[in-house]
């Protein structure tokens, strides 16, 4: 069964060199760079959608256990600092194993 895999990797990477789409004949397939759009587009993607779960569960606890808009507040933060950690993530370079 390795024998088929190696074989067919091996068919893989030279069809896409013929065609032109391996960009790296070593076959070191890294993230690809992203445009500056791309990442501000991303990281503001990433800052909404957590406040947006983080008020929308804060919202449904508070419903849930009548608990008036504290776990909207407290969820809120949380999912705002989750924003920003997501964020600190997409920004800071990789880290490379030992």
């Amino acid at each position: 069964m390795v024998d088929q895999r190696d074989g067919f990797e091996q068919r893989l990477r030279s069809a896409e060199a013929r065609q032109g789409l391996d960009p790296d004949p070593a076959g070191d397939r890294g993230p690809s760079p992203q445009a500056p759009w791309g990442i501000g587009l991303r990281a503001g993607v990433e800052i909404v959608s957590a406040l947006i779960a983080g008020a929308g569960l804060g919202w449904l606890l508070d419903r849930w256990l009548g608990t008036g808009p504290w776990l909207l507040l407290l969820f809120f933060l949380i999912g705002g600092a989750a924003g920003v950690l997501n964020l600190y993530r997409l920004v800071s370079p990789p880290r490379r194993p030992n």
